[in-house]
């Protein structure tokens, strides 16, 4: 597998405030790297600045072998002839006012190819959004706002997706149907991700590697398997049971 995300060296925060520093790793072609880390280490910041909207101080980030870090959100989505990057923020940030078909049009980014990601796929993968492709934005709920961001991330046909915290505050049953849509990506569609996840089991399950943040920095870089096989550094490293 060739390496599709190289990140090196990379410092970064808000103005002058550091808030990353110095952060290495790769993720090679259909990879999946789970993100951890306890509260306010800075995944969300790594996971901003590499679709850059935040300060970046210092470092590199390569995207099939091309320097991206001076580039704008838009030219990183969107131009890279092979695939950019998708984005899911935390906040989700779906257009409320437009429908779900809507939604997903005005940020279609059309490739030939019979595994480009259409309308159609979207609705395959995700079944409740055909069922409401005529409801406004703010007319669903919570998880179904949360598949319709990634569903929006898949129409621009991305290399590789950044998920931030995409099963939280979600009930049970729809966690289940992400977890599931999260794996065919990864597993079967073979899309690059990188997922920040308050659960790290549920992420580990379908990652390959893992990547734990303190302070900003990275403390541990291991294959997901390891972690999922020695629960108790899990529970060193972030606390959890």
């Amino acid at each position: 597998m060739s390496e599709l995300l190289e990140v090196t060296g990379l410092t970064a925060g808000y103005a002058e405030a550091v808030i990353i520093s110095d952060v290495n790793f790769v993720i090679k072609e259909g990879q999946t790297l789970a993100l951890l880390g306890r509260n306010g280490v800075g995944k969300t910041t790594l996971i901003n600045t590499l679709i850059g909207v935040t300060q970046r101080h210092s470092g590199q980030i390569k995207l099939s072998g091309q320097s991206i870090e001076q580039w704008t959100p838009y030219e990183r989505v969107r131009n890279v002839p092979q695939g950019g990057i998708g984005w899911v923020p935390q906040e989700r940030n779906i257009f409320k006012s437009l429908t779900v078909h809507e939604n997903l049009t005005a940020v279609e980014r059309s490739v030939e190819g019979q595994h480009a990601w259409t309308t159609n796929r979207v609705y395959q993968l995700f079944p409740r959004l055909a069922e409401r492709k005529g409801n406004l934005g703010n007319q669903l709920s919570g998880g179904e706002q949360q598949m319709l961001a990634v569903a929006r991330a898949l129409m621009v046909n991305p290399r590789v997706l950044l998920l931030d915290e995409p099963l939280e505050g979600l009930a049970p049953i729809i966690v289940e149907e992400l977890l599931l849509a999260l794996k065919t990506l990864t597993r079967s569609e073979g899309i690059s991700a990188i997922i920040v996840e308050q659960h790290p089991q549920m992420i580990l399950a379908i990652s390959d590697q893992a990547l734990v943040l303190e302070r900003g920095q990275v403390v541990l870089q291991e294959a997901a398997q390891v972690l999922l096989d020695h629960p108790e550094r899990l529970e060193q490293l972030l606390g959890v049971q």
